[in-house]
């Protein structure tokens, strides 16, 4: 049974069941069953796996600058695993979870190796390619979940997820696209990861908003603040909204903001260094509320989960992202493919740089493109 009344909570009541020490709060008890839980649970945990080994793979030079994730698994994962396989995802490049519950493909490594074939894989999922410029993907998610409302029928069961940081809902993107998800009444859920920093800026110098779950309210729509933490009030939020979007009550509008309350422990990308604006000791406050501890502890409490489970499924995990750093080596494109999309035909300066690189190959091989020249 879905409780649609969460929806309603006001925009300061964070909205969470979980606790740190893995009992549960509110007189909650889990709609996941007991397979899904531990699925869950086992996801998050290759999530933390795939973190740690595609930091290392970046600092080797396989990868180009990457987003890390940990800490966020809880608001990620929650979130995915409300979803059906019908929806639509649009997601930003800290939203690892969601190639991750499509199946995992191992060509999702190809996009931080440089490689477009790196979003091939995922088209058969229903996931758009990863968005790299903030809060662009925002007004395309609104555009689709119109074209899927238009589209559809009285039995249609698509919804339209996006995944975005509180840094986007500085752009103007952001406000373009939930005031039109709210006029034209869009079967779209916005899910805003509130990790507490957009780069550098802390969430309290970008808004005067006590919440930005309340920013929905402008847009006629409800908004709904969760502990992102929490990887079960993440999934029972992210539930409701979306029964909203395919089947509003009289005179409810079908969109959703949520706001899941987070912290990301690294860095906001391989290429920032976070000990310039925050101290350890934040970090270190935030990894006591932990996602995947927090549900590691109500799993063992039940008796559905033991250390030799654990390291099952650590065995598991380990396997699978080894075999997908594997096929990275044989991965070969055309450096020429990075000028080929950037404008629908190459302006000037474009053609420019190609011809530049084209003759720096030709002198001195690929080994030109590594240096400075």
């Amino acid at each position: 049974m879905v409780d649609r009344t969460l929806l309603d909570r006001p925009y300061d009541d964070r909205i969470g069941f979980l606790a740190p020490d893995g009992t549960l709060q509110n007189d909650y008890e889990p709609s996941l069953s007991d397979d899904e839980l531990l699925s869950l649970y086992a996801d998050m945990k290759l999530g933390r796996h795939f973190d740690d080994r595609m930091v290392s793979l970046q600092r080797q030079g396989r990868l180009g600058t990457y987003a890390p994730m940990a800490g966020q698994e809880g608001s990620g994962f929650g979130s995915m695993y409300a979803l059906e396989d019908a929806d639509w995802l649009l997601y930003q490049y800290r939203e690892h979870a969601a190639p991750i519950v499509r199946g995992f493909p191992p060509e999702y490594l190809h996009y931080w190796a440089g490689h477009e074939s790196g979003h091939d894989a995922l088209a058969d999922e229903r996931v758009f390619p990863l968005n790299i410029c903030i809060g662009d993907h925002i007004p395309h998610a609104t555009g689709l979940g119109m074209a899927a409302d238009l589209q559809g029928d009285d039995d249609n069961d698509e919804v339209v997820v996006c995944h975005f940081g509180d840094g986007a809902t500085s752009e103007g993107d952001f406000h373009e696209g939930l005031n039109f998800a709210g006029v034209f009444d869009t079967p779209t859920v916005f899910v805003c990861h509130n990790n507490g920093w957009a780069i550098s800026v802390p969430r309290e110098e970008q808004t005067r908003s006590q919440t930005i779950a309340q920013k929905a309210e402008a847009y006629g729509f409800e908004g709904v603040q969760v502990d992102g933490m929490d990887p079960l009030a993440v999934y029972e939020v992210t539930r409701a909204a979306r029964e909203k979007a395919l089947d509003p009550r009289e005179h409810e509008a079908a969109p959703t903001l949520i706001e899941t309350v987070e912290y990301r422990y690294g860095a906001h990308t391989t290429a920032d260094d976070p000990s310039e604006y925050r101290d350890d000791e934040e970090v270190e406050r935030w990894r006591q509320v932990d996602p995947i501890d927090r549900l590691e502890a109500y799993l063992r409490r039940e008796g559905l989960l033991d250390d030799e489970e654990i390291a099952d499924i650590e065995a598991e995990n380990e396997s699978r992202m080894a075999a997908a750093v594997d096929q990275l080596a044989s991965v070969d494109a055309d450096p020429d493919d990075m000028f080929a999309d950037a404008f629908a035909e190459p302006t000037p300066r474009i053609a420019d740089q190609r011809e530049h690189m084209r003759e720096l190959r030709e002198r001195h091989g690929d080994a030109a493109l590594t240096r400075e020249e």
